[in-house]
């Protein structure tokens, strides 16, 4: 690959292991890929209970300090999801 460009997907494994997308990529085919499979950990506390219990920390309370708060709405660049896209 000369180079190379991630996108992130989601999808479902059924019972034979199969990987199936819920949609089509950005990205024109056919073509070989790489793929990362990320999962949650079946020993581990689902997502929404971590941010939950991350809101609720008295660990994050500096982060409610007005001198954390350095970025305003013109830092940065608009972000479309078309300048995902492969177009080449």
């Amino acid at each position: 690959m000369d180079r190379a460009r991630t996108i992130e997907a989601t999808g479902t494994v059924d019972d034979r292991r199969q990987l199936h997308l819920d949609g089509p990529l950005p990205m024109a085919g056919p073509g070989r890929v790489r793929v990362l499979v990320i999962f949650e950990d079946e020993d581990e506390f689902p997502e929404n209970e971590w941010l939950k219990a991350a809101s609720s920390s008295p660990a994050f309370d500096f982060l409610n300090d007005p001198e954390e708060d350095i970025y305003t709405q013109n830092d940065g660049k608009p972000f479309t999801i078309s300048q995902c896209s492969n177009t080449e």
